[in-house]
């Protein structure tokens, strides 16, 4: 059965992050949740507010945690998922996150990005060339690490599939496990 790894932290969104986890499961994988630390994710609700200018946000649910980025072993996975939220800020520096991410990267394995997901792929430079969604204010961000952004709710560069936030899931899930099965028939073919 194909695996897959979800790399998300305190503050991951939660329908970007609960969507896909449930997603790939739906279609036949495994996953495995992975933080700093085995306890529980606190995960956050983004929601719009038309009397505020950013979205605002409260807690959502918590989710369990099954390997920490240092136990994680890559060559145990086949996809690799990074849901949006505030998580891609600070577990961007984590220097086994950045290992995990390097290896889906080199080895042109399947990698889901949702909302502000790209922005751990990008401090590493492994978007620069590449095509990618993300949420729109961090455009500038994408552009700077050598991205090209494309405003759509399922963008599809390679083994690179991504979105905007869970306002695109019901395209972007879709699209997801068609990347995600390609790779798995093209490996065992």
């Amino acid at each position: 059965m194909p695996r897959a790894l979800l790399l998300a932290g305190d503050a991951a969104e939660e329908l970007d992050t609960m969507y896909p986890y449930y997603r790939v499961q739906e279609g036949g994988w495994d996953v495995d949740v992975s933080s700093r630390t085995k306890r529980d994710i606190q995960l956050v609700i983004h929601e719009f507010d038309p009397n505020s200018d950013a979205y605002v946000e409260k807690n959502g649910r918590k989710l369990p945690v099954d390997v920490t980025w240092a136990e994680v072993d890559v060559e145990r996975y086949d996809a690799l998922i990074i849901p949006g939220g505030r998580a891609p800020e600070w577990i961007r520096v984590d220097p086994d996150v950045r290992r995990i991410t390097e290896h889906f990267f080199a080895r042109n394995l399947p990698i889901a990005l949702v909302c502000h997901g790209a922005q751990v792929p990008a401090v590493y430079g492994l978007l620069k060339g590449r095509k990618t969604a993300c949420f729109p204010p961090i455009t500038g961000d994408m552009e700077n690490a050598g991205a090209t952004v494309i405003d759509a709710p399922d963008v599809v560069d390679g083994n690179l599939v991504s979105c905007r936030g869970w306002p695109d899931m019901p395209q972007f899930g879709k699209v997801m496990m068609e990347v995600f099965s390609k790779s798995i028939d093209s490996a065992s073919a």
